[in-house]
């Protein structure tokens, strides 16, 4: 185990899920700085009305953060239910209501944060990428006719090709506890996830940016293990590679981590590696139902011997 290594994961959703899951079986010195964009559902509706962070992502990142005994179980679940009636509170995930009652009482987002974490047992800390919500303004392409589209859901849910995103506003103070844990890592882990509007949103946030430049960790990229529709249809892996060299030139990448099955052409994957001055690995990660999920157990034993120089 890697347990006194200093890792920071970022992403949101799902993808920021599956490496929470695994990284909090390699090491007790785990922070997860994630993406504050969402627009939609119960965090949309608290954002909108209450003027908070949406607070969706930051539930998800917590909830994969508790443990595997009874407690942590326990836990995971019921911040991750959704109330189901007729009523106001349909489709309201409890996590999320708990996190802003927090932030309300407390009136620290970061303490809140802090404070959830400690009732549910994580195992590592969860931290916003900016103090003030965030909106993705996205550049898409539909038949030849290039347009911007805003909002997160509307960038996931989009018929065109995504080019590019930015975010509203386009300086966005930075969470500093999120910039000072990227400054003290060992190691920084970027996906999988939702591309656009999970893990090339944090290059977006200058001061966040420019700690992931200026920091001595070493940079490991988990590519996901299928396009997502609407954002990345038709993305090869090295496609996502290449974008992310797009929106950060001077970014370099130390290790990219694929699935053995997804990577048709390791030849090419290998050289969009190199181009970010990494080097590809390549290991069965992948749930093995065939789903294009990963597997906690198998992504958590790989990434532990990329991080001791085992891989």
């Amino acid at each position: 185990m890697s347990e006194d290594l200093k890792v920071v994961a970022l992403g949101g959703g799902h993808g920021l899920y599956a490496s929470l899951s695994a990284l909090r079986r390699v090491t007790s010195e785990l922070t997860a700085v994630v993406t504050v964009a969402d627009d939609g559902g119960s965090s949309g509706r608290l954002r909108r009305e209450l003027g908070v962070l949406p607070p969706g992502d930051l539930r998800m990142a917590l909830a994969a953060l508790c443990g595997d005994d009874e407690w942590g179980r326990t836990w995971s679940e019921v911040v991750q239910h959704r109330f189901r009636s007729e009523g106001d509170l349909h489709g309201h995930a409890v996590g999320n209501l708990l996190i802003v009652a927090l932030w309300e009482r407390l009136g620290d987002t970061v303490a809140g944060l802090d404070w959830v974490g400690r009732l549910l047992g994580a195992h590592g800390r969860v931290l916003p990428m900016s103090s003030v919500p965030l909106d993705i303004a996205a550049e898409v392409e539909l038949d030849g006719r290039v347009s911007t589209v805003y909002g997160q859901v509307a960038c996931a849910l989009t018929p065109g090709r995504v080019r590019a995103i930015s975010l509203l506003p386009t300086d966005p103070p930075a969470c500093p506890e999120a910039v000072q844990a990227v400054l003290e890592a060992d190691w920084v882990v970027f996906g999988p996830g939702s591309w656009f509007t999970s893990v090339l949103p944090h290059l977006k946030v200058p001061e966040l940016a420019e700690a992931l430049l200026r920091t001595r960790a070493r940079r490991l990229v988990a590519l996901n293990l299928a396009p997502q529709p609407g954002e990345t249809d038709g993305f090869s892996p090295q496609k996502h590679l290449e974008v992310l060299r797009q929106h950060a030139p001077s970014l370099t990448i130390d290790v990219v981590l694929a699935d053995t099955g997804v990577a048709e052409d390791g030849e090419e994957l290998e050289k969009a590696a190199a181009e970010l001055g990494g080097r590809l690995v390549m290991a069965p990660v992948a749930d093995e139902d065939g789903s294009p999920r990963h597997d906690a157990q198998r992504l958590a034993s790989v990434l532990d011997e990329i991080f001791r120089e085992k891989r």
